[in-house]
């Protein structure tokens, strides 16, 4: 079985932790499914889940370079050498990234975010879609701040096939394989 779920800003890709409200029990009350992959707290959109341990290891282990993309607010206005930068690959401390696929785009139709991204009325901010092949702890996080636009909010939209569709936050849906 899979399930996607549009995981909210705050919740732990996990089931367990000291918030019980903060994880994923909070959510999905099916036993015995695990996240293939994680997205941090701070971020929000597709999670998926399934009871299949070699279906979970083949969307969430990096040598299989899984598509993800991710719908991403940054600080400023990105320009073209930034965007270059990020479909080249970027230098992290842990090592390069696989280089991403990468365009701006126009602020996209989605919920608001509780508690809001912070404003800031000197600053502007684009909106970038971005898709990746790995998953490097926090990467498109790290990923646009070393090309000089920190993330202020970070969607992901899909994985692989399947993309969150018309899920709200804390929403999911079962498919059958």
């Amino acid at each position: 079985m899979i399930i996607l779920f549009n995981k909210p800003f705050g919740v732990l890709s996990q089931f367990s932790g000291d918030e019980p409200n903060a994880t994923l029990s909070a959510y999905i009350p099916i036993p015995k499914v695990y996240a293939a992959g994680r997205l941090d707290k701070d971020s929000e959109g597709l999670l998926v889940l399934t009871d299949d341990g070699a279906l979970q290891q083949r969307i969430s282990h990096p040598r299989y370079k899984q598509a993800k993309t991710y719908l991403v607010q940054v600080e400023g206005i990105a320009d073209d050498k930034a965007l270059e930068k990020l479909r080249a690959g970027v230098e992290l401390k842990d090592g390069r990234t696989l280089p991403a696929e990468v365009k701006v785009i126009t602020e996209p139709p989605l919920w608001d975010r509780v508690p809001p991204v912070r404003f800031r009325k000197n600053v502007p901010t684009s909106w970038l879609k971005i898709t990746i092949k790995e998953g490097k702890n926090r990467q498109v996080r790290r990923m646009t701040a070393a090309v000089g636009y920190p993330t202020l909010r970070l969607v992901r939209h899909s994985v692989g096939d399947w993309n969150l569709g018309e899920l709200q936050p804390g929403e999911w849906i079962k498919l059958e394989r």
